[in-house]
């Protein structure tokens, strides 16, 4: 609505955000390449952390985030399999394809965590492109 303060347009990502962004998807290229489909999410995870490490970045995997509920804190309901430089969510995944709900499961995190941008990488194609699902609010 005109006038009502809200902003209907989401405002452009950083600069860093967006040039890890492309780090990031860049590195899960590569590991993609040299790897293959068909491996278990873990071994991604590991390579996928490994390679951006690698490159400078700092990798926090399987981050415990609490979940509250009423007076009820669950102190690690979810577990985000990565956050790169504490800017970027990301999810992987080794699916026969990415649904809704994974999709769903990031914009969770993002929310939680306060982030704007994150992927779900699903490793478990024949290009990786076609693995590669971008999130930003």
């Amino acid at each position: 609505m005109a006038g009502s303060g809200e902003n209907s347009a989401i405002a452009p990502l950083p600069a860093e955000v967006e040039a890890l962004a492309s780090v990031i998807i860049d590195a899960g290229m590569k590991v993609h390449k040299v790897v293959g489909p068909g491996l278990l999410e873990s071994v991604y995870e590991q390579c996928l952390a490994y390679e951006l490490t690698e490159r400078g970045h700092i990798v926090r995997r399987q981050v415990p985030v609490a979940l509250k509920y009423g007076k009820l804190v669950l102190d690690s309901a979810y577990r985000i399999d990565m956050v790169v430089d504490d800017l970027v969510i990301v999810e992987v995944k080794a699916v026969e394809a990415t649904t809704a709900v994974h999709q769903a499961q990031l914009l969770t995190y993002l929310k939680l965590l306060d982030r704007r941008l994150g992927f779900v990488l699903n490793f478990n194609v024949a290009l990786f492109k076609h693995g590669i699902r971008r999130i930003a609010r």
